[in-house]
């Protein structure tokens, strides 16, 4: 269910992006739901079809120094108060709802169902990637994740600080949305993040399909190229038509992060190692048998955390 929720997380991304770039390209509008199938049948499908994904390594770092270009055009855009209200240069392009909205409640407002839960949308590709790793030592796989999450954390709190700083309360789940589709600064961002999610979206959508055939207890050695493009026709398909109808992405990441993300980070872990302990028996060390109570611990902050989330994800309904 979390690899899916990643998939849809992205199909709702690129219905917004791709529409956005063909107003600008165009001047026509199109619909989410034209703009959707359009990139889903030319692009997302053939991508998704391989059965090698590994050339696509070199887009990564395309994908990578996009979220970079992303950042610094957000913080020239706030320096230069193009949003702001009232006489922002491109305010009058902007939908109502998404112009700058500024109240009383200060940094505090940051706490929105919109960034109040992170998910790590990608964890379950961890063994894939310590696979594939050149040299795949624990000591080279642990510096690879140690640098990859630094470097995603400051890139994450840096543009959630230049959106909320910029449009406050009004800051769309997709912050992108909340930037004139006239703006050519920012029509370059929504280009660099569609290659970035373009080019990740079949990362995400391998760990969805190959969850499902886990589930129905599919054999490897029954998983033939015809039925892994039956599974992919199928499972996009749903996917996609989902997307088409949700359009609140702020709702499909709080409320996973909240449930899925949660459940997986925090309790399930806890209880795993509890039971390993347990069945350990006389075996387990004495610092195992005392790490059980801080992991209960851990699952018991999880829950809290996860309900706090989840009532707050729907309170965007």
């Amino acid at each position: 269910m979390k690899t899916c929720c990643a998939v849809l997380s992205y199909s709702m991304i690129l219905a917004d992006t791709i529409r956005a770039l063909f107003m600008t390209a165009t001047g026509m509008e199109v619909t989410r739901t034209v703009a959707l199938l359009g990139i889903t049948s030319t692009t997302l499908l053939p991508l998704c079809l391989l059965k090698n994904l590994s050339s696509l390594a070199p887009f990564s770092l395309v994908g990578v120094a996009g979220m970079f270009y992303t950042a610094v055009a957000m913080a020239i855009r706030y320096f230069q108060e193009t949003a702001a209200v009232p006489a922002g240069k491109f305010l009058v392009d902007v939908a109502k709802n998404y112009q700058p909205q500024f109240g009383e409640l200060g940094a505090s407002a940051a706490l929105s169902p919109n960034v109040f839960i992170l998910i790590c949308m990608l964890n379950f590709n961890a063994p894939k990637f310590y696979n594939e790793l050149k040299n795949n030592t624990i000591k080279r796989y642990n510096t690879v994740v140690g640098t990859s999450f630094g470097i995603s954390v400051l890139l994450f709190a840096l543009v959630g600080s230049l959106g909320f700083l910029t449009f406050g309360s009004a800051s769309s789940g997709l912050i992108l949305n909340n930037y004139s589709t006239k703006d050519i600064l920012m029509s370059l961002s929504r280009v660099a993040v569609a290659v970035s999610i373009v080019f990740s979206f079949p990362l995400a959508f391998v760990g969805a399909r190959d969850g499902w055939l886990d589930l129905l207890k599919v054999p490897s050695e029954k998983r033939s190229n015809a039925l892994l493009n039956k599974a992919t026709f199928a499972i996009l398909s749903v996917i996609t038509l989902i997307a088409t109808q949700l359009k609140e992405l702020a709702f499909i990441m709080s409320f996973a992060g909240a449930t899925l993300g949660n459940a997986l980070i925090y309790i399930y872990p806890a209880l795993m190692f509890k039971s390993a302990v347990k069945k350990m028996g006389e075996k387990a060390s004495k610092g195992l048998r005392r790490e059980v109570p801080f992991a209960l611990f851990s699952a018991l902050l999880g829950l809290v955390m996860g309900s706090i989330g989840t009532k707050m994800a729907l309170g965007m309904l």
